[in-house]
């Protein structure tokens, strides 16, 4: 239940953020990178109703947003969210090692969609929100091996 609230509640400030104080979106991409690790831990906990927690947080982004943001991060998500689907429902790999690959295919894709979207798609802006989401990612990733390799290990 934490994650889920975790990642309603992230989406729906950092658009917040996002239509407050525009001229702090190289800040407002970083936290982005905590969303996409929410949106995974939502999908892993709850399946396909990540999607109901994508929707309400979106419906709750339009009455506390400007309606372009909400608009962009709505686009953004919706086709981000169809990426990892395919991935997570296609491909058979551990869990750690989809949720590597659903990011590295949706992570740029988002960030293009939204960034440009709100005309804020900078070197500076998109840069910073590859690198925060990829890194962020790349942490939950490398701690899930490590506990694999741990439980591997184990007598």
């Amino acid at each position: 239940m934490f994650y889920l609230l975790a990642y309603i509640s992230s989406v729906v400030l950092i658009n917040y953020a996002f239509s407050s104080a525009p001229h702090l979106d190289v800040i407002w991409s970083a936290w982005g990178g905590l969303v996409f690790i929410l949106r995974d831990m939502v999908q892993t906990r709850y399946g396909h109703g990540a999607l109901l927690a994508m929707l309400a947080a979106l419906l709750l982004s339009y009455v506390t947003s400007e309606p372009a943001i909400a608009l962009a991060s709505a686009t953004a998500f919706f086709v981000s969210e169809l990426i990892d689907w395919l991935v997570f429902s296609i491909t058979r790999r551990p869990l750690r090692d989809r949720l590597w690959l659903s990011s590295a295919l949706s992570i740029p894709v988002d960030t293009f969609i939204f960034f440009g979207m709100i005309g804020a798609l900078t070197p500076a802006v998109a840069g910073t929100a590859l690198a925060s989401k990829f890194a962020g990612v790349t942490a939950v990733w490398l701690a899930m091996t490590w506990r694999a390799r741990k439980a591997a290990l184990a007598p």
